[in-house]
């Protein structure tokens, strides 16, 4: 089976800095599992690695598309299959470095994502006109009625998976709670021989670190990075213009909204984020080789990418 690292955890805790630090003692490369650092011109608002930050290491699924094209969780774990077999292939380690618990899930456990890859864009469109028209619990109570199971588990403020669902049904004709339940049973074993490390810190000390990162963003041209996507034609409905930075500024450009309030938009809603993260590795990875490094015990990156290669000379 093959060997990987994964290094994840919230936002603004280091990831990338230290998963470099290790590439560099494991002769490693990096495969970004991250839902926005895969689109070009979107650099600062994703805090993305800069040429100069790599030193050296390579570093894939940054840079590869443009914010108007599809990207999913099925063709990151595709797209992440392929570069772990050609790298492991190599004789290097593969790193698997972000903070989109989902899609690290995915790769461990090789789901299928049947509902990604087969679409219906037609239909989809119009259930995203529905939701705007009538709001996202009139479209949510449509998936009760079809797949209560499925509405349980999906936030009526999750459009896009509860879309999903309903276009699932539409071009199947069968339950997406059904399918998720089988690819459930399927996960006797992870696809991987990974080895997991969970960066965190003190609350405080993270929340501190979100407010001066997306300040720091701001400084760096924020505001002039989302006006010049939707100068360029990016419409601000497109997925990548929904993360985090993006619509709070997106708001700003195009209403009277204020821009001190889009910013304390954005550092509340990446407080709130790095909370939901903490708690999904806290429950979706239970049972795997799991290693939980407190960042605040380490004076800089360079001490946590020794620490988690200290670590490995043990298991690997």
């Amino acid at each position: 089976m093959t060997k990987i690292v994964v290094i994840c955890g919230p936002t603004a805790c280091g990831k990338t800095p230290s998963a470099i630090h290790l590439a560099q003692m494991l002769d490693g490369e990096i495969i970004s599992a991250d839902s926005m650092q895969i689109y070009r011109q979107m650099d600062i608002g994703t805090a993305k690695v800069t040429r100069d930050e790599m030193r050296g290491i390579p570093h894939h699924l940054i840079d590869e598309l443009s914010p108007d094209d599809d990207y999913s969780v099925a063709v990151f774990k595709n797209r992440a299959k392929g570069l772990i077999e050609n790298i492991a292939g190599r004789g290097k380690m593969p790193i698997i470095c972000g903070g989109t618990g989902f899609y690290i899930n995915a790769l461990l456990y090789d789901a299928e994502f049947e509902v990604e890859i087969d679409s219906d864009w037609e239909y989809r469109q119009h259930l995203e006109s529905i939701a705007k028209d009538k709001g996202a619990e009139h479209l949510h109570n449509m998936l009760r009625d079809i797949d209560p199971e499925a509405a349980k588990s999906i936030d009526i403020g999750n459009v896009k998976r509860v879309v999903r669902a309903l276009e699932y049904f539409r071009r199947h004709n069968a339950l997406i709670s059904l399918h998720n339940q089988q690819q459930k049973e399927k996960r006797q074993k992870p696809a991987y021989d990974a080895q997991i490390f969970v960066l965190h810190g003190e609350r405080a000390a993270m929340y501190d670190r979100i407010n001066r990162r997306v300040d720091r963003m701001v400084d760096a041209g924020l505001v002039e990075e989302v006006a010049a996507l939707l100068a360029a034609g990016y419409s601000p409905n497109l997925p990548s213009m929904q993360g985090l930075g993006y619509k709070e500024i997106v708001k700003y450009l195009q209403t009277d909204y204020d821009l001190d309030a889009a910013i304390t938009a954005v550092k509340r809603g990446t407080r709130h984020f790095a909370k939901r993260q903490l708690t999904w590795f806290r429950h979706q990875l239970s049972g795997l080789p799991v290693h939980w490094v407190d960042i605040d015990e380490f004076g800089d990156n360079a001490a946590i990418g020794e620490e988690i290669h200290k670590i490995l000379q043990g298991v690997i």
